[in-house]
């Protein structure tokens, strides 16, 4: 049996099929909507040691402290409870939009995000965070 070609002979395709385009896109949207969230929640950080120079800092009333125990002190008085209302009626914080955070290397990471956080929500837009210069020994 032989095969005819009709009128076909010398054309090219008028139309493109894209079916399996779409296929294949939609089944990768699902892969990736799938594995974002995992990937994002799964990873483990370890922060490298860094060796930081001195930072001068320009107003000692707008350092907030985190301590060990997760207590924030603000201008030497204690704001554990209520950061962000401090911050809010900072006078200095609020014209100079910025702010210091110093946080002792055993503070937990939350009560430092806390911080920033609060920050952030009363209009800081400079966050400085202080570290101890670690220095090199002399040769």
């Amino acid at each position: 049996m032989g095969m005819s070609l009709g009128n076909r002979r010398g054309r090219g395709f008028n139309d493109i099929n894209i079916t399996p385009l779409v296929d294949v896109m939609l089944v990768l949207l699902v892969v990736f909507m799938v594995t974002a969230p995992l990937l994002a929640s799964g990873l483990r950080v370890e922060l490298p040691n860094v060796q930081a120079q001195n930072t001068p800092v320009t107003d000692p009333k707008l350092v907030v402290t985190v301590t060990k125990e997760e207590k924030i002190m603000f201008a030497e008085r204690d704001v554990t409870l209520d950061v962000e209302q401090a911050l809010l009626s900072s006078e200095r914080v609020q014209k100079e939009k910025e702010l210091y955070i110093r946080a002792d290397k055993n503070a937990r990471y939350g009560a430092v995000a806390r911080v920033v956080a609060a920050a952030r929500a009363a209009g800081v837009e400079g966050l400085n965070l202080l570290v101890e210069p670690e220095f090199e020994p002399q040769k």
